[in-house]
């Protein structure tokens, strides 16, 4: 690891007690590349209440209450545990979760990872190894919704 030194001033002697080390606040041991501004909640962080924000967030430590990031993906990592209600557009689960989850896009349990709680998604994967207990309810948004919002044409053919 590269060691950086901070000095008073950029003459002075430096102070070997005064150490500057860059950090690798989020090691993935997963295949998915998190792109974009995350907050990570390390493993001896306990957090109560709720979470809401505009950012993807990595949990490693503990949480209670609910999260609420409906653009953005949240990750349980191995060390998480969370009893909480999740609510985004996209959420993994490597660690534990106690609580419902609703996902806008897609919602992904990996081996060794558990969820104790109903599932409300549009596309779901449940690895070999997971634990899931509840209900899944998958939706796909129908077509005359789609064209009332306008994220659909129709043209005629001739």
């Amino acid at each position: 690891m590269l060691d950086r030194r901070v000095d008073a001033a950029p003459h002075s002697v430096p102070d070997p007690t005064r150490q500057v080390r860059p950090s690798n606040a989020f090691e993935s041991n997963s295949s998915t590349l998190l792109l974009g501004d995350r907050s990570t909640i390390g493993k001896s962080l306990l957090i109560k209440g709720e979470i809401t924000g505009s950012e993807s967030l990595y949990i490693e430590g503990t949480v209670e209450g609910s999260v609420n990031l409906p653009d953005d993906r949240v990750t349980v990592g191995r060390n998480g545990q969370v009893s909480a209600n999740i609510a985004a557009r996209e959420i993994v689960v490597l660690g534990e979760v106690v609580g419902n989850c609703q996902a806008s896009d897609h919602f992904d349990i990996r081996s060794k990872g558990s969820l104790c709680g109903d599932v409300v998604v549009s596309r779901i994967s449940v690895e070999d190894g997971a634990f899931l207990t509840g209900s899944i309810d998958i939706r796909q948004e129908s077509a005359l919704e789609a064209v009332e919002q306008g994220q659909v044409e129709f043209s005629q053919v001739s």
